[in-house]
């Protein structure tokens, strides 16, 4: 059987280059190559949904991908494809980076400029690898194989208007519905999802920000299973340990979470840190939570704007709710949409409070009534945005678009 490979190169010039050689090798066969890292996740994605077969054995990724350094994206096609063999061909192949690259997972390097044997050899390695990795697959129940959970992130424009309510309704409508579901706190300083659904826990994400290989054994022991059948990974008791999770860590901890759920929805807070830009950059669905209010509206028009000049999303990439919604409200989700330029959710969450209060109040919001308004409304989001399953056509899915470096990272050659 030829092995099939992918070559993920954005360089026309490396393009030529590498396929050239690729079409010499013996029982190869080269596909059409891919241009950034945005059109390799979804085409791998798409090829896993038919089944794992259809999965190329070896794909090889070019230093100068993008917009995805190229460390982190061998690390997202690692966790969520582990039946693909994954080489690097770069111009350093000094053991610095050798070890970081076996550290994300890649197979191999191979040294630029390209030479032929070189080339054979290291594809015949990787191929031979990934056929054993697919016949252990073939009767394993434990490994993800599939395209990936939906990620939606939810943020605050500001303080206060109710992201962490929407979050956690949101995923109790995935989890009850038959979705396996994780819910993650990234409002790492100030993060109050264990205070609402009354969980008492020793780990949190921070106990995941230094792993670099996260397992699913060591995200089970992080993870924290709620009555109500949500796995909750949970901000830190103390706040000022969130940072220690970087820009990287959140994103090797969502990959994690993507390839055990079929939804994990992340509460970001409404405060930007680079960890949580990562995170919004990478979803599928970004929400912006804000209340009709002048303070509140200005605040996700300069959060809408802040995301775009950081390359963290476009504003049509992002979809506002609106919380505490009335009829008299002057404030209306016409006039937000062409104030922030984005989306606005169909459904819109009403102002009843009172129907909150003594849940939070006791830590019990995952029992609220399921007569009541806000959360009937908030469920009807889920549905919306395809969270439920049976609307899953309804998604504002995007693919998993991960679009460039983010002004919060240091170092962008190759992720180092």
């Amino acid at each position: 059987m030829p092995t099939r490979i992918l070559p993920a190169v954005g360089d026309a010039d490396a393009v030529r280059s590498l396929t050239t050689l690729l079409s010499q090798l013996p029982d190869a066969e080269p596909v059409a190559p891919v241009t950034d890292s945005t059109q390799l996740i979804d085409t791998l994605a798409r090829l896993a949904s038919e089944s794992i077969d259809e999965l190329p054995e070896v794909v090889v990724v070019h230093e100068r991908i993008g917009p995805v350094p190229a460390l982190e994206l061998i690390r997202e096609v690692a966790l969520r494809f582990p039946a693909v063999g994954v080489i690097l061909v770069t111009s350093d192949v000094g053991p610095g980076l050798f070890q970081a690259a076996m550290d994300y997972g890649a197979r191999g390097l191979i040294a630029l400029p390209l030479g032929y044997e070189e080339l054979a050899t290291r594809v015949h390695a990787v191929a031979q690898w990934s056929t054993g990795v697919r016949r252990h697959l073939g009767a394993a129940t434990d490994v993800f194989t599939g395209v990936g959970g939906t990620v939606v992130t939810v943020s605050g424009a500001k303080g206060g208007v109710g992201a962490t309510t929407a979050a956690v309704q949101l995923a109790l409508a995935a989890q009850a519905s038959g979705r396996p579901t994780a819910l993650l706190d990234m409002d790492l300083q100030t993060g109050d999802i264990a205070s609402y659904l009354d969980v008492q826990f020793r780990r949190s994400v921070v106990d995941l920000a230094s792993i670099t290989d996260i397992s699913p054994r060591v995200l089970a022991d992080a993870v924290f299973a709620h009555d109500t059948g949500l796995a909750l990974l949970l901000a830190p008791g103390e706040g000022e340990r969130g940072e220690e999770v970087t820009e990287r860590a959140a994103r090797q901890i969502v990959s994690a979470l993507r390839s055990r759920y079929e939804v994990v929805v992340v509460d970001c807070g409404a405060q930007l840190s680079g960890a949580g830009a990562a995170v919004v950059e990478m979803a599928d669905t970004a929400l912006l939570v804000t209340t009709p209010d002048v303070v509140a509206v200005r605040g996700a028009k300069r959060a809408v704007r802040m995301w775009d000049r950081l390359q963290v999303r476009k504003a049509e990439e992002t979809t506002v709710v609106v919380n505490r919604h009335s009829r008299s409200t002057e404030i209306q989700p016409a006039l937000i949409q062409k104030i922030t330029g984005t989306g606005v959710a169909a459904t819109v969450i009403p102002a009843n409070f009172k129907e909150l209060q003594g849940a939070v109040d006791a830590g019990r919001v995952h029992e609220l009534d399921a007569k009541g308004t806000v959360k009937q409304a908030l469920w009807t989001l889920a549905g919306e945005l395809g969270l439920v399953k049976g609307t899953e056509g309804n998604s504002h899915r995007n693919g998993g678009r991960e679009r460039g470096a983010l002004a919060f990272r240091r170092r962008k050659e190759l992720g180092r």
